[in-house]
């Protein structure tokens, strides 16, 4: 069921302002002049203009009782009818005989019709169109009101378009289950059924086993999880193929994932056979995403292994060193003496200090681990892991992206040594050339593969070890650049066949171009490009020398800082008065008046799309987003808030919310907080800044990791704070992973009133194919930039000249490449505007070194010049980068403000489930978004408060305050959940300044 305040069903506001009475109510002579030609009566007058005026509001005519009395004041004074609404005749006319026969003129006069028989059999029709990629019955409703408008239809009641939304939904939900019920064999109806029984002498049916996760990363659980994954192959293999529309197929798995085994088997054959079939094929694909990530992981992990056990051996050997270095001076002496040639050599000989063979085997062993040369120290820790590393691979099944498909039969060589335990083979055995199928290996590899051991066989021999090696290294990194993907996977799919087609580009080109404001034709963009490079770096080599922020020394360039601003004594007084005065409250009260002003419970409803059978929803919600917002967890919520117990707590979470929920309920906060007059003084809402903080997870995760740079296991909450202050996207990505690929994404998905132009980030956002890519999308990329000095600027023009900044600047430009690209580059950005596609999922195989994706190198060349850009105006202006400073502090304040709202369970999320994780970290914005939108609430009246007093307020000062305030509010205690106390309503009119 949907609520009228759930869609954009046109409803009247009960208090209009100034401004919308005299735009949206005042009536034109025209409609004047019509009106009076239809009756002479002042009061019919009246009562037919405000009918008029009505439907041209709502596109529905309303009785005359429900017209909020200051728009009927309003009409009655611009018609100078004020004497026909005196005269109390008004409320009579609704029911009177002339009402239908008015309406009748009025609809031939606006131009509309009624919904009548065949306009409904149409409606129904448009309904079951939306249905097909839309589940909730809000968005089908806003659908219908779309077209109801389009078409010049007059609005039925809202129930109408509620049943004809049920209904059109239920209608295309029960055919998608029908199908594929249908296309299902005996076989496989018989293991869903199967899965859906408990085993002989067990609680614990198969339903349960498909939603394992994977465990603690040790060697048996490893091997127990690619059991698993194997297991679901199988029953995969059993099933059709699912057509379903993606957002429609998310919809269903959701579903099905909330059902135990119990519920699943209750539902109708269709429903149960189509869910079971729809989630085992989902949790397949899941956990093919984990066999990869856990295949790059241990890969990564005998790299980062080896590499440390070689920085220990050349610390523990650091005395050969200098002992071998000792004797080649000793040599060097005897050599430089005096006397014949013989003289020498016994001098040389007598320097010696051990035989000359063991000698050489000291230096050959020096030799071999000189440098960065770790690839020996991989061998012993490979031993271990090596059957786990084929046992993933065989699952895998990869496949190549390109036409150089080189890969795949050196991943069916090294399968085929599977059992074979020769420590060197021969290339021919394996029907592989030493010279066509090893271009790939680099040098490093080559000399341990093909070394002195296997030449002493002959040529054509290799070592085993180092072979399988290399190709497992190797297919780890075309794994991650996307030059090998996974058939039937999520993450790990052929990106290609996420893209639009060609009919669709060509279709959407033109409009995208004028939206974005790029040109489109690849000569075009590359000329225009060009020029702009050209002249903006001819400006800045001209301004370089009167640039007092700015300097070259010894060829490098030298940034200096600008000065801090300080906090002015007007800006601390205010800021302290508002601290003073804001009222005491607990985290839970704030919770509560936040909710209720925004009726955030109205999002909540169950997966399943039925009436929400819950009593007292409102109370159950703020629970539950103080439950998992604040971390307290079930179990802990259950004794802090009186009424309910843990599992109802939990049950809230598991039935009726996902990330999706979570999302356009932040909406409703972000849109409610942008209402106020306050936050307009902190920013402009153009530009939003993207910064990770790490949340602590338990380590009985096979695929958690240690965070190098923030310590100990977990993920990456990565938040979008708007120049606002709030806290516009969140997501929960893994450690180890580079945060800058996810920087687009939160732009892309925001749809909150608030929408930036441009997004700043931390230093890890300035990789070249992130900026190639914000550019086709139409956003300005603007990262924190540290070690500028080492970055390299790149010509417009090879050979170039600058006078000033001639040291900035490395090779030129290949146009070329970008114009060749420019279509191919563009389908993926059209294809990431039409939801094809998340700039993630392409920047993460864009983000790792490819020889082959020719799309990489394009993307790559565009960053360089789009980098290029901002690196000369983050060096010729100053301001640009105290804006980048102000812009990623409040990200940096944000994350600290979110960690203290997370204050339950020492910070650490005990959810060890990843769909749950991300859950937590949505809720966690969710909850300190809306401590936000009541702490701005509290300090405009309390602005408003001191601006009687006479405190003098200014823009300025509004400026330097931030609602990141916390000393008011109350974290612990005993939290009572008052619903039925008074809370003020939401006065948004109030200004802070005169």
């Amino acid at each position: 069921m949907a609520t009228l305040h759930e869609t954009a069903y046109p409803r009247l506001k009960p208090d209009p302002t100034a401004k919308e009475l005299a735009e949206i109510y005042t009536p034109t002579d025209a409609e004047i002049a019509f009106v009076r030609s239809i009756t002479k009566v002042p009061t019919t007058q009246l009562a037919v203009v405000i009918h008029l005026k009505m439907f041209q509001r709502l596109a529905y005519f309303t009785r005359l009782a429900e017209v909020p009395d200051r728009i009927l004041q309003h009409i009655a004074q611009a018609t100078r009818l004020r004497g026909a609404l005196k005269s109390g005749r008004l409320e009579s006319y609704d029911t009177s005989g002339g009402k239908q026969r008015h309406i009748g003129l009025l609809r031939e006069f606006l131009g509309v019709r009624p919904l009548d028989q065949a306009g409904t059999a149409w409606l129904k029709t448009v309904a079951v169109s939306a249905a097909e990629t839309k589940h909730v019955v809000g968005d089908i409703i806003n659908v219908l009101l779309e077209e109801l408008v389009h078409h010049r239809y007059e609005l039925p009641a809202f129930r109408t378009l509620e049943l004809v939304a049920i209904g059109a939904r239920e209608k295309v939900n029960s055919a998608y289950f029908a199908s594929i019920s249908q296309a299902l064999t005996p076989k496989a109806r018989k293991l869903i059924d199967e899965l859906l029984k408990a085993k002989e002498g067990s609680r614990f049916t198969g339903w349960q086993t498909l939603k394992r996760e994977p465990g603690r990363p040790t060697n048996k659980e490893v091997r127990t999880y690619l059991q698993h994954i194997r297991m679901l192959q199988q029953l995969a293999d059993q099933l059709p193929p699912i057509d379903v529309p993606v957002p429609k197929l998310k919809q269903f798995r959701t579903m099905a994932r909330a059902y135990d085994a119990s519920e699943l088997a209750e539902l109708t054959k269709d429903k149960r056979y189509a869910l079971a079939a729809i989630f085992i094929r989902a949790q397949y694909a899941k956990t093919l995403d984990d066999a990869a990530e856990l295949f790059i992981k241990q890969v990564r992990g005998l790299e980062n292994l080896a590499q440390q056990k070689l920085i220990a051996y050349q610390l523990e050997h650091a005395k050969r060193a200098d002992y071998l270095i000792g004797q080649l001076k000793e040599v060097l002496q005897a050599f430089q003496l005096e006397g014949s040639d013989a003289q020498r050599v016994d001098a040389i000989g007598g320097s010696l200090r051990a035989e000359v063979a063991t000698l050489l085997a000291e230096c050959d062993e020096h030799m071999a681990y000189a440098g960065r040369n770790y690839l020996p120290f991989m061998l012993q820790p490979y031993g271990v892991i090596r059957p786990l590393l084929f046992n993933g691979l065989e699952l895998m099944t990869l496949r190549s992206t390109s036409q150089d498909a080189g890969m795949e039969p050196l991943i069916a060589a090294v399968l085929s040594l599977r059992n074979r335990r020769h420590e060197l083979i021969e290339v021919a055995s394996l029907g592989l050339d030493e010279d066509r199928d090893f271009e790939w290996m680099p040098k490093a590899w080559r000399q341990h593969v093909f070394g002195k051991r296997a030449n002493t066989l002959g040529t054509g021999w290799m070592h085993r070890k180092y072979f399988e090696l290399a190709v497992l290294v190797q297919v780890k990194d075309e794994l991650k650049s996307g030059d090998l993907f996974i058939p039937h996977s999520e993450r790990f799919d052929d990106y290609r066949e996420q893209l639009v087609d060609e009919v669709t580009f060509a279709h959407e080109l033109e409009a995208y171009g004028e939206v974005a404001g790029l040109p489109t034709d690849a000569e075009t963009f590359v000329s225009e490009l060009r020029r702009e490079l050209i002249a903006l770096a001819d400006a800045v080599d001209q301004r370089f020398p009167e640039n007092v922020h700015a300097d070259m020394v010894d060829g490098r360039l030298v940034l200096r800082k600008a000065q801090r601003p300080e906090i002015s004594s007007a800006v601390a007084t205010v800021d302290k008065l508002i601290t003073e005065r804001m009222p005491a409250t607990s985290i839970v009260d704030v919770l509560i008046e936040s909710a209720q002003w925004l009726e955030i419970h109205r999002h909540f409803r169950p997966f399943a799309g039925t009436e929400a059978q819950v009593d007292d929803l409102p109370r159950r919600v703020i629970t539950t987003l103080f439950c998992y917002g604040c971390n307290l967890g079930p179990t802990q919520t259950a004794r802090s808030v009186k009424g309910f117990s843990r599992r109802q707590i939990a049950w809230l979470n598991l039935k009726f919310v996902d990330e999706g929920t979570l999302e356009r309920a932040t909406n409703d906060v972000i849109n409610m907080y942008n209402k106020f007059d306050l936050p307009s003084y902190w920013g402009s809402g153009r530009s939003a800044s993207a910064d990770g903080t790490k949340w602590s997870v338990y380590e009985d995760n096979l695929l958690s990791e240690y965070h190098i740079r923030y310590g100990g296991y977990g993920g990456i909450g990565y938040y979008h704070v708007s120049d606002k202050y709030v806290a516009l996207f969140s997501h929960f990505i893994p450690c180890g992973v580079h945060e800058g690929i996810y920087i687009l994404d939160g732009l892309m998905a925001n749809t909150s009133d608030i929408q930036p132009e441009i997004v700043h980030g931390d230093t890890q956002a300035q990789s070249y194919p992130v900026f190639g890519l914000a550019h086709l999308l139409g956003i300005q990329l603007m990262p924190r930039i540290r070690n500028i000095k080492d970055l390299t600027f790149f010509r417009p023009e090879p050979g170039k000249p600058y006078k000033n900044i001639q040291a900035l600047f490395g090779d030129s430009i290949d146009w070329q490449l970008i114009g060749t690209h420019l279509y191919d580059m563009l389908r993926v950005a059209i294809s990431i505007r039409l939801g094809k596609i998340t700039a993630s999922s392409i920047l993460r195989r864009l983000g790792t070194y490819s020889r082959k994706n020719k799309l990489y190198f394009a993307f790559r060349e565009l960053g360089k010049v789009i980098r290029t850009l901002f690196l000369l105006r983050y060096i010729d202006d100053v301001e640009i980068r105290k804006t980048i400073h102000a812009a990623t502090n409040k990200s940096e304040e944000f994350n600290g403000f979110v960690k203290w709202v997370f204050f339950g369970g020492e910070g650490v999320i005990a959810e060890n489930v990843l769909h749950e994780q991300r859950k937590i970290v949505k809720y966690s914005q969710l909850v300190a978004n809306m401590v936000i939108l009541h702490n701005v609430e509290g300090m405009t009246r309390t602005l408003g408060e001191l601006r009687k007093t006479g405190i003098e307020l200014t823009p300025e000062v509004l400026a330097g305050l931030s609602p990141y305030r916390t000393s008011h509010i109350n974290r612990f205690g005993d939290y009572t959940l008052d619903l039925e106390k008074e809370i003020a309503p939401l006065d948004y009119s109030g200004k802070v300044l005169d």
